[in-house]
């Protein structure tokens, strides 16, 4: 059995993390699917809260990422910040009507 040091663990957590953000901006911008709700949602207010806590972790983190976790997270956020500005520039998509409930 290995067993995984701290800083192993640490290194598996931020990794997770970055990911969770990473889907939630994806997400809300409509590039997957809400597993909850199994519908395509687009909030780019929220998508951008989720690429703000991204770029909050990448400055107050400087110093402290090893070369590997510093490179991932600058991937993901410039990842994230392309499709964000490639959202911004789509018309904005039809609100549904509401359905009517039927007796």
């Amino acid at each position: 059995m290995v067993m995984m040091t701290k800083d192993d663990t640490y290194r598996a957590l931020f990794t997770q993390l970055v990911l969770i953000f990473h889907t939630a901006a994806m997400q809300h911008m409509g590039k997957l699917k809400n597993p909850l709700t199994d519908k395509i949602e687009r909030s780019l207010i929220q998508a951008q809260s989720a690429i703000d806590m991204l770029d909050m972790l990448k400055e107050r983190m400087k110093g402290n990422l090893s070369n590997e976790e510093e490179r991932f997270l600058s991937t993901v956020l410039q990842e994230l910040k392309l499709n964000y500005i490639d959202e911004m520039n789509k018309p904005e998509p039809p609100s549904e009507p509401p359905t009517e409930e039927k007796p």
